[in-house]
């Protein structure tokens, strides 16, 4: 997540002094109504920057556009990377160039952490899971869970939760949808089936969160509101207010408060529950992650509590996120519509591991999805000493450095003259033999939409099995068919994951004689 924030603070003295000025130029500046990724930057884009205040105008007059204003910056830039100067000489630097994104990820790993800012607003929430962890603390929750991810009976389990919940759940509110021609909340459905998922995937529990009344689950609305202050935090503009309240124990910090106990407080019963019958049994029968912890002998209630909700925020957004932009983008391209339709038509109706996996239109389809709309478009690390990235750029220590996923997949020099085009066949090549598709990967360091190096993302794997037979389930029986205004286009936007603003308001429609 990149804290738009340090663009800005250290700015306390000097806020008051040009809050008119800025107030001005925000009101007049018109937001971008469309998130296509067509429009190319100004040619020589250049960041104004003053003495004392640094960039702090031009970063105030883009607070409504963040991602899309900083990757025009990348794109704008001959090396693809851009240092944005704060008040009071402070600096961060923003990055496109896969080079970098291999030094701070892989080569340098140990120079560049999470850090202090990261850990100060998302503390309170995650405690130490594993996503808001450095260092040892990092390295060992990194191992425990890279052991039970790898195991068969925890991808088997996997799939049974994610087609109980697409069979039971999904597919009857699609289909009285489609029968009654009413408007769903496409974005808010997939949220509710990611959530119901990783909920019984991270510790045994079923929030019916996607029932056909869409229930306010307790939480679930906890869980939410706790992700939102929490994100609120990472974009402020002034940490001190914050803080303040936090201190004071008022406003949106008084009801952060109340939903993380609620959260915590939760999660720890469940805990206790599964102790309990560890007590009497040598082992727990279910296989969730958090059985599978307590099973192998960690049984420290903090330690499983946080990296377990570590998990669950990951598993709740991200592959909705990814799943929401989809759709729109198979609305716009019929003939992707089309291709992959046919490549789960030659699958069977409930498609095993292996067929699903074989699906390499579909997973080709997603990945180019992805370019445009990564469901984490900004990452951004705390550099633990002086260095300099292979572009030449100077970071020192306590400096933030910001790779961007968003702009990397609007890069010309990476994806060639046709990147505005949505086109799954960029990721496979053709069997000279057989004639069919094989999927060919990219470099993790020009595609880091699951992070690369030691970090990265554990349940890429179970995001693609996922998002796949949601495809499968959905698209075999029904059209998304989006409801616009005037062919307006939706917007992208991002807190702690992406998703579109306003929702993603759509009808169902039943396929004819399942085409």
């Amino acid at each position: 997540m990149f804290e738009f924030s340090l663009l800005l603070s250290p700015f306390l003295f000097f806020f008051f002094s040009t809050l008119s000025l800025l107030f001005f130029l925000i009101r007049t500046t018109k937001p971008s109504s469309s998130s296509s990724p067509v429009p190319p930057p100004p040619p020589s884009l250049k960041i104004k920057s003053y003495p004392i205040i640094g960039s702090s105008l031009e970063v105030f007059a883009n607070l409504h556009r963040r991602i899309q204003w900083t990757s025009d910056l990348i794109r704008a830039s001959p090396t693809a990377t851009v240092v944005i100067h704060r008040s009071l000489g402070g600096r961060v630097v923003l990055t496109g160039n896969p080079s970098n994104v291999q030094h701070i990820l892989k080569t340098h790993f140990h120079n560049y952490h999470k850090g202090r800012t990261f850990t100060t607003n998302l503390t309170d929430f995650l405690g130490g899971g594993i996503f808001n962890a450095d260092g040892d603390n990092w390295k060992f929750q990194r191992q425990v869970s890279s052991h039970e991810f790898n195991t068969k009976s925890l991808r088997k389990f996997i799939e049974t939760v994610v087609d109980t919940e697409l069979s039971d759940r999904l597919i009857p509110i699609l289909s009285t949808a489609a029968a009654d021609n009413s408007v769903l909340d496409f974005q808010d459905i997939l949220q509710r089936f990611a959530f119901d998922n990783i909920c019984k995937i991270a510790f045994g529990y079923d929030p019916a969160y996607l029932l056909p009344s869409l229930p306010q689950s307790k939480f679930a609305v906890a869980f939410e509101e706790a992700a939102r202050i929490s994100s609120e935090r990472i974009a402020s503009v002034l940490p001190l207010v914050w803080k303040l309240k936090r201190l004071l124990a008022v406003g949106s910090e008084k009801r952060l408060k109340l939903a993380v106990a609620e959260v915590r407080e939760f999660a720890k019963n469940i805990i206790r529950e599964k102790k309990e019958e560890l007590n009497h049994k040598s082992s727990l029968d279910s296989t969730d992650l958090l059985s599978r912890f307590l099973s192998s002998g960690h049984s420290d209630d903090d330690f499983v509590t946080d990296i377990v909700i570590s998990f669950i925020l990951a598993g709740r957004d991200t592959t909705s996120a990814a799943l929401t932009w989809f759709f729109w983008l198979l609305f716009k391209h019929p003939e992707v519509e089309d291709k992959i339709l046919n490549e789960i038509n030659e699958k069977s109706e409930s498609p095993v591991f292996d067929e699903v996996k074989d699906m390499v239109y579909t997973h080709a389809s997603l990945c180019e999805s992805m370019r445009f709309y990564p469901p984490v478009p900004a990452d951004s690390k705390e550099a633990v000493s002086d260095d300099v990235l292979p572009d030449g750029t100077v970071v020192k220590k306590g400096m933030r450095v910001t790779y961007h996923p968003y702009a990397m997949g609007r890069l010309e020099e990476l994806w060639g003259s046709d990147w505005p085009d949505f086109r799954p066949e960029r990721w496979l090549q053709r069997d000279p033999v057989s004639g069919k598709w094989g999927f060919v990967s990219r470099d993790p360091y020009t595609y880091p939409v699951f992070q690369a190096g030691p970090r990265i993302c554990l349940g890429k794997e179970m995001a693609f099995l996922q998002m796949k037979r949601v495809v499968a389930g959905v698209m075999r029986r029904f059209r998304v068919v989006p409801v616009t205004k005037d062919g307006a286009e939706p917007v992208f936007t991002a807190d702690l994951a992406a998703k579109m603003k306003g929702g993603f308001p759509v009808r169902i429609v039943e396929r004819a004689c399942r085409e």
